[in-house]
């Protein structure tokens, strides 16, 4: 009943703050039940999926040397959505560059982030990323029943923000029978339940941490992507970050700073805002069907409003038709 008191808990967690808010018992837990149940899951998956532990099942699938290797469900859904990604964007998002992170300075936890306005005066002239025509994504194969994962020995997975969405899909199928939930995975956000409960989702700057916009929903996905809180020098004083270009190999500057999507889930929402900052200014609001926030690097930002009616489709159906994807206050 929405008579219940609305119950939370915040940690960190995948390098970053996590979250959960819940209201009411569902079909299996009570909401406190439900509390520690999102703490313990995503604290056991961190382990699993960083790729900074070298014990973790992650960087043991990436040490693999077999072509085929038998791994977790969850992390077989994981490498499917890898694949998923990197069909659907064109291989804009491609989550197979661990190689190339490293390699731009990403190799451990980072410290405090460059500022952004440093970050872009000293960054190069802007341009569009795009795909590799011999991306890791597309020599993998996932078998869900059989929970394998198929791809050439050197082929290795980078759980980042696709992981982040995914969990955050994985705890809402857990979550929706309550009457209202909303689940944070370091940015990446999914609100329901089975009242019409309205959160406000408010999107700030990059720049100066005001709220841009804020959007009033009753259930949806939130990921935002962006190159303000991590960013650095590399050993030659460049700038870089995370989002790489594919093509490249190095952290891409497309004259878009950060983009919030929202979407059906967590991940799909997680795939549009990188694709969005990935592709840059031409092609950003097209990655926008279900509403978000652009920001520019001049600080300019446009709002994409979500539309009336929203048609859940399953992301693989979307991958077979395409040639081949914040802060939050709840």
């Amino acid at each position: 009943m929405m008579s219940d008191p609305e119950l939370s808990v915040s940690f960190d967690c995948l390098g970053s703050t996590c979250a959960a808010f819940v209201i009411g018992a569902g079909g299996r837990r009570s909401a406190e039940e439900a509390l520690d149940h999102v703490r313990m899951s995503l604290i056991a998956w961190h382990e699993r999926f960083s790729r900074f532990l070298p014990a973790s099942e992650l960087s043991r699938l990436n040490a693999d040397p077999r072509t085929e290797v038998p791994v977790s469900a969850l992390m077989a859904r994981f490498a499917r959505t890898v694949g998923i990604a990197g069909a659907v964007t064109r291989g804009l998002v491609d989550a197979t560059l661990i190689d190339e992170i490293q390699t731009a300075g990403y190799a451990g936890e980072l410290g405090d982030p460059l500022p952004l306005a440093t970050a872009l005066a000293l960054a190069p002239d802007r341009k569009p990323a795009s795909g590799r025509p011999d991306a890791g994504w597309q020599r993998l194969e996932v078998s869900l029943t059989r929970n394998t994962v198929t791809r050439p020995s050197g082929v290795k997975l980078d759980s980042g923000g696709l992981a982040k969405g995914l969990f955050a899909d994985v705890l809402a199928e857990q979550l929706c029978s309550h009457a209202s939930f909303a689940v944070n995975c370091g940015g990446d956000l999914l609100i329901g339940g089975t009242t019409a409960m309205t959160r406000a989702i408010k999107v700030q700057s990059p720049f100066d941490g005001s709220t841009l916009h804020t959007f009033n929903m009753t259930r949806t996905g939130v990921a935002t992507s962006g190159i303000g809180r991590r960013a650095w020098l590399d050993e030659r004083g460049r700038p870089a970050h995370h989002l790489l270009d594919p093509s490249s190999g190095r952290p891409a500057f497309t004259g878009i700073v950060q983009v919030t999507a929202l979407a059906p889930s967590a991940m799909i929402a997680e795939i549009h805002a990188k694709a969005a900052i990935l592709g840059g200014p031409r092609s950003a609001r097209a990655w926008l069907p279900y509403g978000g926030v652009i920001v520019a690097d001049d600080g300019s930002h446009e709002v994409v409003e979500p539309p009336p009616v929203v048609t859940l489709r399953r992301p693989q159906a979307r991958a077979k038709r395409l040639p081949m994807a914040v802060t939050h206050d709840v």
